[in-house]
Order: C-alpha cells, then sequence, then structure tokens
C-alpha cells in the first residue's frame, strides 16, 4: 500500500465519520450539543477534503 492508498483510505474513513457526525447532530441530538456534533462533523469533512488534495503530491 503506498501513499496515495493510504490517502485515499484516510479521504474516505473522514468522509464517512464526518457525514456520521452531522446525521447525529441532526437528527439524534436535537438540543444545543447538536451543533457540536455538526460543528465537529464539517471540521472532519474539511479534513478529508485536504487529505483528498494531498494525494499525489505527498
Amino acid at each position: 500500500m503506498n501513499k496515495n492508498t493510504v490517502l485515499g483510505w484516510a479521504t474516505f474513513i473522514m468522509v464517512l465519520m464526518g457525514l456520521l457526525l452531522i446525521g447525529l447532530g441532526a437528527f439524534r441530538y436535537s438540543e444545543v450539543s447538536g451543533w457540536g456534533f455538526v460543528a465537529v462533523g464539517v471540521g472532519f469533512l474539511a479534513n478529508a477534503w485536504v487529505f483528498n488534495a494531498l494525494k499525489g503530491r505527498v
């Protein structure tokens, strides 16, 4: 497994976790804690975007 494959898997896992956290914040927790889940989920998606941009450059 080379660097690009590792970054690809990391991107995929982070996208899944980001969507899961956004889903938890939107549907499971309707209080203020839901906003925290959504914020962390958006952060995971931003990190996944950076990992995807790094493929082929590292």
